[in-house]
């Protein structure tokens, strides 16, 4: 059986982010980054200089850091989406004031 499938994004053009959110979308594609490769890793996966699934090597099994930007940017709009479909969905992010 052939399945087709289209998918439909909520559209988010309209959502802005503030200064303060795009911080928080580096924080949030950063943890991403680091949930993804702790469960390769939980799986037997390791560093190797190419992906290899039968070795379960896999060359973006580094520090947030040291990825290349076509993968920070992959995390990023990852991140920047979730936000803005936060918002977009009537919710606020308001970050919370530290205690004096």
């Amino acid at each position: 059986m052939d399945k087709k499938y289209t998918p439909h994004p909520v559209q988010l053009d309209d959502v802005e982010l503030t200064p303060e959110l795009e911080q928080l979308r580096e924080a949030i594609a950063e943890n991403a980054h680091e949930v993804w490769a702790a469960g390769r890793i939980s799986e037997g996966w390791k560093y190797g200089p190419r992906r290899d699934d039968e070795l379960k090597t896999h060359p973006d099994l580094v520090p947030y850091a040291e990825l290349p930007e076509s993968e920070k940017r992959y995390d990023r709009n990852t991140a920047m989406n979730s936000i803005k479909l936060v918002m977009k969905l009537g919710f606020d992010l308001v970050k919370r004031q530290e205690a004096e």
